[in-house]
């Protein structure tokens, strides 16, 4: 770690960071529209004394309380309803541990915690958005990594958390506390004894065909920076490999013509979206947990084909 130019914050926050990173690159993007989120990460990180991001990150880890608290652990994305929103709000921060957005077009707040993703509105909607209902009306339920130190922390700020018990059938350690409309929220840890390790392939399978100007050119950038390995290659095509998917490079021309665009169905999307900041692809955003059900994040590469990453919950 080199000298501090600026120094961090008293109390550091990771979300924080992350916010300023998604501000910045949309500032250098007005001068510099192929500008990486990367790019911005990197240029905070040196502002506070870092030689990269992932090592402010590192070093953040050891003073931000949540970050080494205990957290959400599975995505989760709800629309639920508050009669009172700001009371709502002050609650899922105060006491749940929730960070609040800024207020959005349609009068609700966003919170975030971990991979968990809340937005207080109007009504209760169910997870298979198949119904609608008064605040209150929904059950919500968090997996975390501590289940007795997330039963803690509410107690410590003031929520009002049930006993902790086992429930068989789902092989959880859970306990519920109820926010200012009455909703059910659980928090559970799993008991059940891991089966052992067995490796699993990162992707499934798709073969799409997306159109390079510079097919050798787009074949280095799928090795070196996507990960791909080269199965086979030509002047004008590209046959790369990762894991179980396969897909094809091939030259622009009038019948391969266009942008193309790809959507991988992954088993760890946060990981590769670490995996591919770090070796500086052109990452669009952080991962999102989607209102239809997908955790995903976007990649351009050097012919601006769309690759998109998603990961399925609930």
């Amino acid at each position: 770690m080199s000298d501090q130019v600026s120094p961090l914050p008293a109390r550091p926050s990771l979300e924080q960071l992350r916010k300023q990173a998604k501000e910045r690159v949309a500032v250098l993007r007005t001068t510099n529209p192929s500008a990486k989120l990367a790019d911005a990460q990197l240029l905070i990180a040196r502002e506070h004394g870092f030689n990269s991001w992932p090592t402010l990150v590192d070093h953040i880890s050891h003073i931000d309380p949540r970050a080494t608290g205990p957290r959400i652990t599975a995505p989760v994305s709800r629309w639920l309803g508050a009669r009172d929103v700001d009371r709502t709000v002050a609650f899922w921060h105060d006491v749940l541990g929730f960070d609040p957005g800024e207020p959005g077009s349609d009068g609700g707040i966003e919170l975030t915690s971990g991979r968990a993703r809340i937005h207080l509105g109007g009504v209760d909607t169910a997870p298979d958005f198949s119904s609608e209902g008064p605040p209150g009306s929904a059950i919500v339920f968090f997996d975390v990594n501590d289940v007795e130190a997330m039963h803690t922390a509410i107690a410590q700020r003031g929520g009002r958390p049930s006993a902790l018990e086992k429930v068989n059938w789902i092989k959880r350690r859970v306990f519920e506390v109820r926010d200012p409309d009455g909703r059910v929220v659980w928090f559970g840890q799993s008991y059940h004894e891991k089966s052992p390790e067995r490796p699993r392939r990162m992707m499934s399978r798709i073969m799409p065909e997306l159109p390079c100007d510079d097919v050798p050119a787009a074949v280095k950038h799928y090795r070196d920076v996507l990960g791909f390995i080269v199965n086979y290659e030509q002047d004008d095509l590209g046959v790369m490999d990762r894991d179980e998917v396969r897909l094809l490079l091939v030259a622009r021309t009038p019948e391969h013509g266009g942008i193309g665009s790809a959507c991988f169905y992954v088993r760890d999307v946060d990981g590769l979206y670490t995996e591919l900041v770090r070796s500086g692809a052109d990452v669009q955003g952080e991962p999102v947990s989607q209102p239809w059900g997908l955790r995903e994040f976007a990649v351009r590469d050097p012919d601006r084909n769309r690759l998109s990453f998603a990961q399925a919950f609930e």
